[in-house]
């Protein structure tokens, strides 16, 4: 069976980025695990299950999962993670990744283990792909320098936070991933005149954002070869 370990924020998950793929995974038969920075529940940004923002249906589907998965409910801490004991590791983005699983040590462990790993494949979703800027590989280079990416991009990022970088709850953003990633060597392109973006360079696979969630775990699950 497949084995996949879902690392979440317990700053604010974009809802969609996380449970599409979960639930697309284990459809497929996929054994998921689910981390999170400290063994506490993962947080859904509320932004994620606004109908206003993104439709009845899938606020309705996140709130849902989100309530009552169980492996939600009960998370283990990043580092008490193996990856050698996952076949792939999914980093779900959302604006709250940024102040918590981005800085993450152990974190950014499993990213580098799972990719310079013989067989593990690591997908890195919209904010999340922050990661890669903090990431260093077993010869301390930057772990994305030269490798091809998307992610959350800049021209998004401008029609959210204010002139000085404030998220609509207030808080103010650290960095915007686009210039962090392109600064430790990322080759970044957003393909902002797509309708989706998934990007595969090796065994790192990069989403752009909520769109792209559904495509970036079909891809997975390609690379991964489960029929």
């Amino acid at each position: 069976m497949t084995s996949v370990l879902f690392v979440v924020s317990e700053e604010g998950y974009w809802g969609e980025e996380c449970i599409d793929p979960l639930q697309t995974l284990s459809d497929a038969g996929a054994d998921i695990d689910i981390a999170t920075p400290s063994g506490s529940k993962a947080v859904v940004d509320d932004r994620s299950i606004d109908p206003e923002n993104v439709g009845e249906e899938t606020a309705e589907r996140v709130r849902e999962a989100h309530e009552n998965d169980q492996r939600l409910q009960n998370p283990m801490p990043v580092a008490n993670a193996d990856g050698d004991m996952y076949d792939a590791v999914v980093f779900p983005g959302g604006h709250g990744t940024e102040w918590d699983v981005n800085q993450d040590k152990h974190a950014r462990r499993l990213l580098r283990d799972t990719v310079e790993g013989e067989d593990g494949k690591a997908l890195v979703v919209c904010h999340a792909i922050g990661l890669l800027a903090f990431t260093r590989d077993s010869d301390g280079e930057f772990l994305v320098a030269g490798r091809d990416v998307t992610g959350f991009p800049n021209e998004w990022e401008e029609e959210i936070v204010d002139d000085h970088d404030r998220m609509p709850d207030g808080r103010k953003l650290p960095y915007w991933v686009e210039d962090e990633v392109k600064v430790a060597g990322g080759n970044w392109d957003a393909e902002l005149d797509s309708d989706t973006s998934v990007r595969v360079d090796g065994d790192l696979l990069t989403a752009r954002g909520p769109g792209s969630s559904h495509a970036a775990a079909t891809t997975l699950l390609e690379v991964l070869d489960v029929k």
